[in-house]
């Protein structure tokens, strides 16, 4: 079968912490893949990365695994299909904070979170509504006009606000700033990425701060973008 005429191959990695609904998140993308003529394969964790053949045949890497680890072994795998033209997206902490003990990770993704901030101390009760707090995802004048953004005005959530680290290499495409409230720390207001791209040797990378669980991911806009952003980053 030609290229051209092939159904493209997704690969979805999931699993770490149960908290992102790395299962149902996941799950309610499947049917958008396979209407986009993607075979969906999934695999409950990155040991899949290191099947090197199987690897030279995937088109887009869906990774939604929160807080876990990975081995040099099974980046390698992955960074070098991404190298190689594998595009690579995800959503929240299931791409932007997956594997804390691989630099090269990082370096490759662009952003780590580092925080959300949470509600006054006096209005938390221990759940994970205690970060949930209303914020608004600015488009950049580059969001404006990317296939991913495009036509997208600024938009408003209620869920955890990401504090993301990242660097100048990123396409960013929308933007969220971190106000100050009398309990935090800083004493400015930061802003940090909220979608970007990066072009990695060959491949895409697509990444969605806003995903913290199904319901946020439902939200109009974040669908619509994370559907773009899907497709973009595939090969």
């Amino acid at each position: 079968m030609s290229t051209e005429s092939r159904e493209r191959q997704a690969l979805i990695v999931r699993g770490g912490w149960d908290g992102h609904q790395p299962v149902e998140t996941t799950n309610s993308m499947i049917p958008f893949l396979e209407h986009n003529g993607f075979t969906v394969r999934v695999e409950e964790g990155p040991a899949i990365y290191t099947d090197a053949e199987f690897m030279k045949t995937v088109d887009l890497v869906l990774q939604i695994n929160t807080m876990a680890t990975i081995t040099k072994e099974e980046f390698a795998g992955l960074q070098e299909a991404v190298l190689n033209g594998t595009g690579m997206g995800g959503w929240h902490g299931g791409i932007a904070d997956s594997y804390r003990n691989n630099a090269d990770y990082l370096h490759m993704i662009g952003g780590q979170f580092a925080h959300h901030a949470g509600k006054d101390p006096a209005e938390r009760t221990g759940e994970q509504s205690d970060n949930y707090i209303p914020y608004t995802v600015h488009i950049t004048e580059l969001g404006k006009t990317h296939p991913i953004t495009q036509g997208i005005d600024d938009f408003d959530l209620v869920t955890e606000q990401y504090w993301v680290l990242s660097d100048e290499y990123n396409d960013v495409l929308a933007t969220t700033t971190q106000s100050v409230r009398p309990w935090d720390a800083w004493n400015r207001p930061v802003t940090a990425p909220a979608i970007w791209t990066r072009q990695w040797g060959k491949g895409r990378i697509f990444v969605s701060a806003p995903g913290h669980r199904l319901e946020v991911l439902d939200n109009p806009n974040v669908r619509t973008i994370v559907e773009r952003g899907l497709l973009w980053a595939a090969r």
